[in-house]
């Protein structure tokens, strides 16, 4: 009969094993970490990708917007472009309109807020007026394109959910797909699939689906470069419309970072003043 002894010694050789085999592995006998769920790997990568962005301070830089209907006929546009870090909240956002003439000096400023509805304005000079968007007017397009206001905001970290799906490559790259999911009522999307690269983080392609879950529209980032020896910008975004076949393009040009932008060149009473 086996003694309690007999057992003991068992045990103690069993413990001098784990132990012999904890000085190998470095002398980590700690429990395995917590599995984490597609959510919180989902909001990690999107943590990080924003994270990515802090400390840019604002920018300025030219755009051109060429819309084009369904049957390849364009029109063109072009525009000024002013970006305000706010670390504390959203970031401000300034688009001027140069060209055509029959959309010069109309200006659209953003408030991007990570908790509250963003505060976004439209000036019209025909009008002389400043027209405030509504959030259940957020999901229209902007001044006819394919992108909606709501695209034209910095896309805060706070204004969704996330869930991880899956790696999958992209160009020659791997991204991580990533579902998010707008918080906010006025919203016209139900759900967006983001495309982030797995080196930079940098969004790829992001799909948009409808309130009913119809894969709407496409946008897709180009030609990256970086500035500033850390932050990444492209220079050629493309959004196109499934349904309708429409698609709007725009190129950015001449960034400038670290200038002399302030609060006040983003106030709406300003609006009326922009040249």
């Amino acid at each position: 009969m086996k003694t309690i002894d007999h057992y003991l010694g068992q045990h103690a050789a069993t413990l001098l094993f784990a132990f012999c085999i904890s000085l190998l592995l470095g002398g980590n006998l700690s429990m395995p970490a917590h599995a984490e769920s597609a959510e919180e790997k989902g909001l990690r990568i999107a943590r990080d990708a924003d994270a990515k962005e802090h400390g840019f301070g604002n920018y300025t830089a030219q755009q051109t917007m060429v819309l084009r209907n369904k049957h390849g006929q364009e029109s063109h546009r072009k525009l000024r472009v002013k970006i305000l870090e706010v670390l504390e909240d959203g970031n401000k956002s300034l688009f001027v309109f140069d060209n055509p003439r029959d959309v010069q000096g109309t200006a659209f400023l953003v408030h991007t807020h990570k908790e509250a509805p963003d505060d976004q304005w439209l000036y019209l000079p025909a009008l002389k007026r400043v027209k405030r968007i509504s959030s259940s007017n957020r999901s229209g397009s902007f001044m006819g394109s394919e992108f909606a206001y709501e695209d034209m905001t910095s896309q805060e970290v706070e204004k969704f959910t996330y869930r991880y799906l899956r790696d999958e490559p992209c160009g020659e790259m791997t991204c991580f797909v990533v579902e998010r999911i707008p918080t906010e009522k006025g919203s016209g999307y139900r759900r967006q699939l983001v495309w982030f690269d797995q080196d930079e983080l940098r969004a790829q392609q992001i799909h948009f689906y409808d309130r009913k879950d119809t894969h709407m529209k496409t946008l897709t980032f180009q030609e990256y470069t970086q500035y500033l020896d850390r932050f990444w910008r492209s220079s050629l975004m493309t959004m196109v419309n499934h349904v309708t076949g429409k698609s709007t393009t725009m190129t950015w040009t001449d960034f400038q970072f670290q200038t002399n932008l302030s609060d006040r060149d983003f106030t709406k009473t300003g609006l009326k003043r922009v040249r």
